[in-house]
């Protein structure tokens, strides 16, 4: 049989911030605490179950497997054994009452290291080297975002701005530095919102949204509110109220400094194109589409910050598609869709899987069950990080099997 790479094993290592050793080291750990056996596994071990060199581990090593991740070998993209040559059954592991907040407490701080979000100075003084340190760990945080989703980062996203926090209240500086650690709080506040709001804890995004917006008016920085408040009007969409978000959109999109912020006005029109859709301006959805599209035209991806990483061509097809499926038009969201992840680039997994879960929606709804579940079989769970996107995919295949949504 041709080997095949486990992908699935190999997110889960960077999505809960592990090694080849460092989870080596961990499964040697639990085993002897948990099983009190030495089981002597290695990188070696891990790089071999990764290659698919190795597609079904003993199970030795899989009760820790199963222990530290939380899944089943199979949700690891593990393969099992034929039939002539299987092992006896893995047990289940004995789980401790509080094992679930150990073990994300432990992925928190695996990933806050790995991030680098950990080593902010609580006191001294503060310079711009300071200020560069946290702008390359914020870039850090949204590329982790886009490429797996909210889970464990919405506790290291909220960690590191009580760090920044922090800092700004007992540290010194120049007036330029404490604009540029405001402007920082702004961004870390922002990605912790939607981190928040990925794994489904709307109050702690919207807590999070009001403190970008806060820190960024004292930053004096109107990048910065304007990011913060399409934020919320993203917030207020999502709670059923389209028309306080079309009213945000369009107060953010009058500002003047965005004459020079096409990539930003682009994102502004397409999410107000949402908006327009859920109250039945299809013509104005249509209208705002084709401004997002023109704003896009004349905008130079290559220089845009961090947080808009995502809104590539894929991305602004996949709010058309978002827009299209709020006006009820769900043909055409399906084609956006199809297109949509035809032009997404590898990295974001996140987007990926958020695009696909909505492509399988849109069959469904249009009654088309089988294409529907067929979709949805192609989407690798473990690949990001994402309860709201779990949820929406249980329902999915709920419903194309005759359950009901």
């Amino acid at each position: 049989m041709s080997r095949q790479r486990n992908t699935t094993l190999e997110a889960l290592l960077t999505e809960f911030g592990y090694t080849h050793q460092g989870l080596a080291d961990e499964v040697n750990r639990l085993a002897a605490d948990e099983f009190g056996e030495a089981v002597n596994c290695t990188d070696r071990h891990v790089r071999r179950w990764i290659s698919g060199h190795v597609r079904w581990p003993w199970p030795r090593y899989l009760r820790p497997l199963e222990h530290i991740f939380g899944r089943s070998p199979q949700d690891m993209g593990f393969v099992p054994r034929t039939a002539s040559s299987s092992p006896a059954p893995v047990r289940p592991a004995p789980v401790k009452e509080q094992h679930p907040v150990q073990r994300r407490t432990f992925i928190a701080g695996a990933l806050a290291a790995t991030l680098g979000t950990d080593q902010t100075p609580q006191r001294g003084r503060l310079g711009m080297t300071d200020v560069n340190r946290a702008q390359t760990t914020i870039s850090r945080l949204d590329a982790h975002f886009n490429g797996l989703g909210g889970g464990a980062l919405v506790d290291v996203a909220a960690d590191y701005l009580t760090r920044l926090q922090r800092a700004l209240n007992h540290c010194t500086y120049s007036e330029r530095v404490e604009r540029a650690l405001t402007r920082a709080v702004a961004d870390v506040a922002a990605c912790a919102g939607w981190s928040a709001h990925d794994c489904g804890d709307y109050a702690r995004a919207a807590q999070y949204r009001n403190e970008a917006l806060q820190a960024a008016l004292l930053a004096r920085d109107p990048v910065a509110v304007t990011r913060a408040w399409s934020d919320l009007a993203a917030q207020a969409e999502h709670a059923g109220r389209p028309s306080e978000a079309s009213r945000i959109n369009r107060a953010a999109l009058s500002e003047r400094h965005l004459r020079a912020e096409p990539l930003i006005k682009s994102l502004l029109h397409a999410r107000l194109a949402d908006c327009l859709g859920q109250t039945g301006d299809s013509q104005g959805m249509g209208r705002q589409l084709v401004a997002a599209e023109r704003a896009y035209d004349r905008a130079d991806a290559a220089g845009a910050p961090s947080w808009l990483a995502f809104l590539t061509p894929a991305e602004l097809s996949g709010l058309g598609a978002i827009a299209y499926q709020s006006a009820g038009q769900y043909a055409r969201a399906e084609q956006h869709a199809v297109r949509t992840l035809d032009l997404l680039e590898d990295g974001f997994n996140r987007n990926r899987t958020y695009y696909t879960v909505l492509l399988a929606e849109l069959q469904l709804v249009q009654g088309e069950r089988e294409r529907a579940a067929a979709t949805a079989a192609t989407i690798q769970t473990g690949h990001v990080a994402s309860s709201r996107m779990t949820a929406r995919l249980a329902r999915v295949n709920a419903a194309s099997q005759g359950g009901h949504t």
